[in-house]
């Protein structure tokens, strides 16, 4: 028997590398790698290799070894989130802070809405029968609400976004509503649990008093926090130990409020931003580790929860169109209105709209949450992981349509 360092690194092995191939052969195809990645953790489970190759799943990815397998991966998920924060721009936040505030509400309401709706037909088929019909509508309709946050970030960072005022407002309505689906997460499972909504306020309470702590009272003197950048762009040994402290801090903070770790990490990095010089210097040195390396783990500890055979018939995979149908329109369509409402042009309107339409990452975060606290049944869970990457893929192509050059040039700066 395999001891359990071996296993581990195995696994790490063949996940980068699965991962990192399915991600260069995306881009080759006209996606952004996270897309690759994602596709990766899928055919690592038991929807491919788990099918054909059972024998290799159970050899690969006993179910003693996935818990560990989930911690690396959620590790890697804060470390992103904290980069992500790095390299968010305040200021060019302010200057589109109504048009953010007002597509990321509507990129909210309109799919939690429909979510609520299509909960009323999924309920006698898909619902668990021990979960209340009130639990699975609002959680439905969370999830038909999320916008990956990370993935988002990534594909703009691809496709050389970043810094742009289209960027940056996709950027900053992302940031406010996943802020508000944790909120209403943290609702719906207060709910769950027969905590009323007292606990659920406070939280929030809590959330919006840490992020003024941290923005308001670290963010201003991130530069003598810091120190100076080392030589390279590298940061120096001390500075890096002391920011990637800060970022743990902040996720255990929120951790512990009842949010989530991600939420703690993003808020430390945006409160560093501001000192650029050295922040970019923290970024260049743990994006790679939780890009390459640890990431690709989330994506494959999902994908060992989603069986693409569960969705057997002709109806099921009707209904599994119709999932996707509802989150395009809900999410797409309320934030293209909302951002055409504000004042942008139609092209610029639908940019956003399907920048804000991925869900991918923090989609399947949620999607994992409602798996373990048995609100979703296998079937519709693996449904909602299929939603979760068709309407990343749709990222890439709409943009490409949507966009073109001459925006993208536009709105560099």
């Amino acid at each position: 028997m395999a001891s359990p360092i071996f296993l581990l690194l195995l696994q790490l092995l063949v996940v980068i590398a699965v991962a990192r191939c399915a991600g260069v052969l995306f881009r080759k195809l006209g996606q952004t790698a996270v897309i690759g990645e994602m596709a990766a953790g899928i055919f690592l489970g038991p929807s491919f290799v788990g099918r054909w190759f059972p024998s290799v799943e159970a050899a690969l990815f006993p179910p003693s070894s996935l818990a560990l397998l989930q911690l690396l991966s959620q590790l890697g998920v804060i470390l992103f989130m904290f980069t992500v924060g790095l390299e968010f721009d305040v200021r060019r936040l302010r200057e589109r802070a109504r048009s953010a505030v007002v597509i990321s509400n509507a990129g909210i309401a309109v799919p939690f809405c429909l979510g609520i709706v299509l909960s009323l037909y999924l309920r006698a088929d898909f619902a668990p029968a021990h979960v209340p019909p009130i639990v699975f509508a609002l959680f439905t309709a969370v999830a038909m609400s999320i916008t990956a946050f990370p993935v988002l970030a990534r594909i703009i960072s691809e496709r050389g976004l970043t810094g742009t005022d289209l960027g940056n407002t996709a950027i900053a309505c992302a940031a406010i509503d996943d802020v508000t689906a944790w909120c209403l997460l943290t609702i719906v499972l207060a709910v769950a649990r027969g905590q009323g909504f007292a606990g659920p306020a406070i939280t929030i309470a809590l959330a919006i008093l840490f992020s003024l702590i941290v923005l308001k009272g670290i963010g201003p003197r991130a530069g003598a926090f810091l120190g100076r950048p080392g030589t390279g762009e590298r940061p120096g040994a001390t500075t890096l130990a002391w920011a990637v402290c800060f970022a743990f801090a902040s996720a255990l903070v929120t951790e512990a409020i009842g949010v989530h770790a991600l939420f703690g990490a993003f808020i430390a990095g945006v409160a560093l931003s501001s000192a650029r010089d050295v922040a970019a210097a923290v970024r260049n040195a743990v994006e790679p580790l939780a890009a390459v390396v640890l990431l690709p783990l989330f994506f494959a500890a999902s994908g060992l929860r989603t069986e693409i055979g569960l969705l057997g018939g002709l109806r099921d995979w009707a209904i599994c169109g119709l999932v996707i149908a509802v989150a395009i329109a809900g999410k797409l369509g309320g934030s293209s209105v909302a951002a055409r409402w504000s004042g942008m042009s139609w092209r610029e309107a639908l940019a956003i709209g399907a920048l804000m339409n991925t869900r991918g990452l923090m989609e399947l975060v949620v999607l994992n949450i409602g798996y373990e606290l048995g609100i979703l049944s296998p079937a519709l869970y693996t449904m909602m992981v299929v939603m979760a990457l068709a309407t990343t893929c749709m990222a890439g192509p709409m943009l490409n349509v949507v966009q073109g050059e001459r925006i993208t040039n536009r709105l560099r700066t």
